[in-house]
């Protein structure tokens, strides 16, 4: 008989980890499940070391305008296989330092690939470990952290085929730079290697379904997303779909309609996916315990309980928003549940986004449209960076800072940003939403001088008619 165990976790993402962390702190028995590497996508392939490329462009693009600052910066050039390395080293490092957390907080780690099947209290696990051999849990709970991985639509032939049609993780690791680059999807995942690969000389096209890109961000922000990368260079397409593509000797080429109903061909080095995500439900015992799944995401309830007894799961596999904060939340209030605590049920109602592109996105909330949508009657803030004298010295004179509120109640409904370090401002309105603070206790705020964070401040006092600097 195996050992048992009061929770166990298949998938150690940030949704996986942190729920056993926080499982080990309220005295609950714990193992997590990992058949890849401790730290789950998020780590390894996507959310740190994309900010490590990206910071790396961010520091080509200084090196290249250096003489905007007074510098001088000959011959800059670039050492693409020096610049993935360090991306790598950073998520190995990382990785590691899960594995302490989990050392640390007394949980069991189980090399392998977890499923469940029908059980007593709780359904069983089965570990088929990387030998081969399988071993069977019977713990108390069971919570699934499994994650999701890029879509793909193989009747348009836009499955990665390890040359030509990159996801995420193979856009992560180049085996050469592409002198043109296809990107499918313009949400932060496309926009975030479109803004990479451009900073490095890569001629980039982006192709977006919808209307406009960004399309969950504010009208406005997207709008003036556009037309910076466009300045930098970027081709953006809307309101098109790449309808087929052809893979060639060294080039792939591409049909693309646009909203006109044309068609139009053109060649490419390599396409990035980006389209959106599907979770990990396959191979998981999911039909047989007779788990409801909704479009490849589990059905949860505030708690990340399914409709199986025993049975958990969060993060990415249980739907939007796919964001790693949203998943170590939700894990956290899911165990905290289990351990017989009363946390307050998880919403998304409060849940920040950021896009590290140049410049950078951020928001939370509402936005306008969807506030009026709503039937609220609001006011809108605005301040721009080129009245911020921190902005203006950074030599980062672009981008904006929108809040806005409800007329009768001044409640903040919504915050939206673009430009320099917004994806580090915004938890400033998040904290406010969480407080329930209104325009009034914001305004009474004192924020330091000289600092990006007094835009926060003025776009709460134009919403108000008292905006200061402008």
């Amino acid at each position: 008989m195996s050992e048992k165990y009061d929770l166990i976790i298949v998938g150690s993402g940030p949704g996986g980890y942190v729920a056993a962390i926080r499982a080990s702190q309220l005295g609950l028995k714990t193992a997590i499940v990992e058949r890849d590497a401790l730290g789950g996508v998020c780590l390894n392939w996507g959310c740190i070391p994309t900010k490590a490329l990206l910071r790396t462009a961010e520091v080509y693009h200084q090196m290249q305008n250096a003489s905007a600052y007074g510098l001088k910066a000959d011959n800059v050039d670039f050492d693409l296989d020096a610049v993935v390395k360090r991306s790598r080293q950073i998520a190995g490092q990382l990785s590691g330092g899960v594995k302490h957390l989990m050392k640390k907080n007394k949980i069991t780690v189980i090399e392998g690939e977890g499923r469940v099947a029908k059980g007593g209290a709780a359904p069983k696990v089965i570990v088929k470990g990387k030998d081969g051999k399988e071993t069977t849990y019977e713990p108390k709970n069971v919570l699934l952290a499994t994650g999701a991985r890029a879509r793909t639509v193989p009747q348009a032939g836009l499955e990665p085929d390890g040359k030509f049609i990159w996801t995420a993780k193979e856009a992560m690791v180049p085996d050469a730079m592409p002198k043109k680059l296809l990107v499918i999807g313009s949400g932060a995942i496309g926009i975030e290697f479109a803004s990479f690969y451009n900073a490095l000389g890569a001629e980039v096209t982006v192709v977006e379904m919808m209307d406009r890109i960004l399309p969950v961000e504010d009208e406005e922000i997207s709008a003036m997303a556009l037309k910076s990368f466009q300045k930098q260079g970027m081709n953006v397409v809307t309101g098109a779909r790449v309808e087929g593509v052809k893979p060639g000797k060294d080039q792939i080429s591409a049909t693309i309609k646009g909203k006109d109903g044309k068609t139009t061909k053109e060649s490419y080095d390599r396409i990035v996916l980006a389209i959106g995500i599907v979770g990990n439900v396959e191979g998981l015992g999911l039909e047989e315990l007779g788990v409801k799944v909704d479009r490849t995401h589990v059905e949860v309830n505030g708690f990340g309980q399914t409709n199986v007894k025993g049975l958990h799961a969060i993060g990415d596999l249980t739907g939007p928003p796919w964001l790693a904060h949203k998943a170590s939340h939700e894990g956290i209030v899911c165990v905290e549940k289990i351990a017989g605590k009363n946390p307050h049920a998880f919403e998304t109602w409060n849940i920040p986004g950021c896009t590290y592109c140049h410049p950078q996105i951020a928001s939370v909330g509402l936005t306008e449209a969807k506030a009026k949508e709503a039937g609220r009657k609001v006011k809108v803030g605005k301040f721009p960076f080129i009245g911020n004298g921190k902005a203006i010295a950074l030599g980062e004179p672009e981008g904006l800072i929108k809040t806005v509120f409800d007329e009768k109640t001044g409640e903040l409904l919504g915050a939206h940003m673009i430009g320099a370090e917004v994806t580090e401002l915004i938890q400033g309105y998040v904290v406010a939403r969480q407080g329930e603070l209104t325009e009034a206790e914001l305004m009474e705020t004192v924020f330091p001088h000289p600092t990006l964070s007094e835009m926060m401040h003025e776009s709460v006092l134009d919403a108000y008619d008292r905006v200061v600097h402008m």
